[in-house]
This record gives C-alpha cells, structure tokens and sequence, in this order.
C-alpha cells in the first residue's frame, strides 16, 4: 500500500468513527463537514468542496470548505445548470458528472455557470450523486482549480467519500421521521387523555372520536390532536370566572 492509498484508508475510517457516534442534527453537520475536508486534504487534485441539499425547493450547502462553494452550490441550484444539478436530473449510472475545463468545452454544456465558477478560481468540478429521495435531493461537489483534474482514481475515491455521507444523510432522514412519528404519537395519545377526562370514555372511544372528526373535517389525525392539545392549553391558562353574587 502506496502513501496515497494508506491515507485514503485513514481518512475513510476516521469518518466512519465519526459516523457511529453521530447522535444529533448538529453532529451530522459537523460529521458532513469533517468529510467534505477528508475529500479536499486527501485528494491532492481538489482545492474546496461542499454537499448540496434541496429538499422542497430550499437549497442548503452543508460542509462547505469556503464561502465561495457555498454561493457556486446555491447558484448551479439557482440557475439549475451545472454538474451538480446533472448528476441528479441525469441519473448517471456510476452517480458521477465531471466537469474537466469550465473554460474551455464544458464552458458550452453551461454557459451561465461555467464563468462564474472560472471567475471564482475553479476550472474542474467533480459532482457524485447522495440522495435521490423523494423531495431530497443531495449531492458532493469537489472543485479543483486546474482543468482535467479529476482522472479515473479521483472519480473512483470521490465515489467513496461520496458512500460515507449518503450513509450518514440516509440515516439521519430516518431517525427525523422516527422522531417526527413518535412526537405525533405522543401527541395523539395526549389528545385521548383530554378526550377521557372531558367526555368519560375509555381509550379505544376516545380513539375513535378523533378518527371521526379527522373524517369529518377532512383535517390529519394529529392535527386534530394537536388542536385538542392547544385548546386545552389556552383553557388552563384562561382566567377564572369571578363567583355569582347570590
């Protein structure tokens, strides 16, 4: 094993440490960034880098190495021209679009990006694919400043970096919505509580009455619940009526 690969192998296992003791949403940004950094100080030919996330039209740069990849990940988004955007409308099958000269043939493929990048120091951009989800759409985008940097080796280790950061996104979306199914459990079983002591049914019944008006208003489960939940809030903190004079 050559220098190059021995800290290739370093680099891919000190972000998998990472990985595994990622709890929270700020782990993972900071986890995303400690692997775009692994990519730009391990691969020789790249200069910055960035991961960018668009989920509902909300485009995010997460990692970035620098200001300057942050706006050139917002504008391929922007002006949905770009290596990035190719990589996840095109669907290549190894996941991965290069950009080897920005200022010279790439430069036609987009013409309104291709100069700003130029512009910015970057001739060569190498996007590989993270998510294609519903709604989310993420990709890595490494950046180097010398065109035709990225040979078959770079695209082959940019694809790796690219496994450890779709792993760590994949299981972050699933702990949100594990975590966004038991709040709405929570919340509804709160709903039924307040359904039990207002009305003197049982659980099942009080079940079944946030069902039906679920039906009825044509309004979700859980927002029927969170609405009980908030008027019962307001009641307890309504003030008191003043006692009747007899």
């Amino acid at each position: 094993m050559n220098s190059y690969e021995h800290e290739l192998v370093v680099s891919l296992r000190r972000a998998a440490e990472q990985l595994e003791s990622t709890h929270t949403l700020r782990d993972v940004d900071q986890t995303l960034g400690e692997i775009v950094r692994a990519a730009v100080e391990t691969m020789r030919c790249v200069d910055a880098g960035g991961i960018t996330i668009t989920e509902d039209r909300n485009v995010t740069s997460r990692g970035p190495s620098s200001e300057a990849v942050t706006k050139l990940d917002q504008l391929q988004t922007e002006l949905a021209e770009g290596p990035c955007v190719d990589v996840i409308t095109e669907l290549p099958d190894d996941g991965v679009i290069v950009a080897q000269d920005l200022d010279g043939a790439d430069a036609q493929r987009w013409p309104r990006f291709a100069p700003q990048a130029v512009e910015a120091g970057y001739r060569a951009i190498l996007s590989t694919r993270l998510s294609t989800q519903e709604g989310i759409q993420a990709a890595l985008n490494l950046y180097a400043a010398k065109p035709h940097a990225f040979d078959l080796d770079a695209r082959l280790t940019a694809g790796l970096f690219g496994v450890q950061a779709a792993v760590l996104l994949y299981g972050s979306e699933q702990a949100a919505h594990l975590q966004r199914a038991l709040d709405s459990r929570d919340v509804i079983g709160q709903a039924k509580g307040i359904l039990m002591e207002r009305f003197a049914v049982d659980d099942a019944q009080a079940f079944q009455m946030l069902v039906r008006s679920s039906q009825d208003t044509n309004i979700k489960l859980v927002d029927v619940a969170r609405f009980l939940q908030e008027e019962a809030a307001r009641r307890s903190q309504a003030p008191a009526d003043p006692p009747t004079e007899a």
